[in-house]
């Protein structure tokens, strides 16, 4: 059992930098990929970001490209999602996922636990 909690959300202005955290429970932080995802008002959710548990292998979307980084601390059990140049369309919910799945990106279904997500809003 894996608990997640987001946090580092907030309202910030077009341009400007957000970084988001996930903090996990338990000792077997380390033995989980993990990914970030975004949902916004009145669209399906989006996979944002993924990492797998050594670090080695990393996925963004393309409209994530070049602007977002994803990194996992797993002495701290911890999985950051730092965002700059933020633009209005990456206003959404953000949550972190925790996969089993091993050496390779789990795809949005092999996600076994969810936190409850953050808000990020980006105003033009």
């Amino acid at each position: 059992q894996v608990q997640l909690e987001e946090s580092g959300g907030g309202l910030v202005q077009a341009g400007e930098s957000l970084r988001l955290a996930c903090a996990a429970s338990g000792r077997t932080f380390s033995s989980y990929a993990m990914g970030w995802f975004r949902q916004a008002p009145g669209k399906e959710r989006e996979s944002v970001a993924g990492i797998t548990q050594n670090s080695l292998r990393t996925y963004y979307a393309d409209s994530v490209k070049g602007r977002f980084t994803i990194s996992r601390d797993n002495a701290k059990n911890t999985v950051y999602l730092q965002m700059n140049n933020l633009k209005p369309e990456d206003t959404a919910v953000y949550s972190c996922a925790a996969s089993a799945r091993l050496s390779t990106i789990p795809r949005a279904y092999e996600y076994n636990y969810w936190g409850q997500g953050t808000q990020v809003t980006v105003s033009s």
